[in-house]
């Protein structure tokens, strides 16, 4: 037993001790240190800034080729419809280079009739009505207003 208290007190047993001691506490201060670090580091913070610029540089030009796009899309569009119209309208000439197709359209819209030939024109006394009443008085005629005055007039005193 004395040798071991004399190994106890020996000083390359304190030494050893008191080193063991040092290391725990720097162990222990560096695991502390490490749950108390930060995961962010300085290449994470300075990865972080370097996207948020680039993210902010291509921002505009992105919506400016984004609407360039759909202003593209648009007009071709248009194209598209204005081709179709004149595809349209050449149809619409050809047809009336046929003398046929000309004459037909002269004898409905303009009520010619061949020499020989009787013209009938059929008005239907209720549409003729009808079409009167629909008319506002600012699409009729003057005097068609001051008939009609005069006939509410009339028709109040009876």
């Amino acid at each position: 037993m004395a040798v071991k208290d004399r190994d106890r007190f020996s000083t390359t047993t304190r030494i050893k001790l008191l080193g063991e001691q040092t290391a725990a506490r720097v162990y222990r201060s560096q695991t502390k240190r490490q749950a108390r670090r930060s995961r962010l580091t300085g290449r994470a913070a300075l990865l972080a800034l370097v996207l948020c610029t680039l993210i902010v540089a291509l921002a505009y030009p992105m919506r400016q080729y984004v609407s360039q796009r759909a202003e593209v899309d648009d007009l071709q569009r248009q194209q598209d419809q204005a081709r179709q119209r004149v595809e349209q309208l050449r149809d619409v000439k050809a047809r009336w280079q046929d003398d046929a197709y000309a004459e037909q359209q002269i004898r409905e819209r303009l009520h010619y009739v061949m020499p020989g030939e009787t013209g009938y024109i059929v008005i239907d006394p209720d549409a003729a009505k009808q079409s009167r009443a629909e008319l506002g008085a600012a699409d009729r005629p003057w005097y068609a207003n001051v008939w009609d005055g005069v006939d509410k007039s009339d028709a109040a005193d009876q």
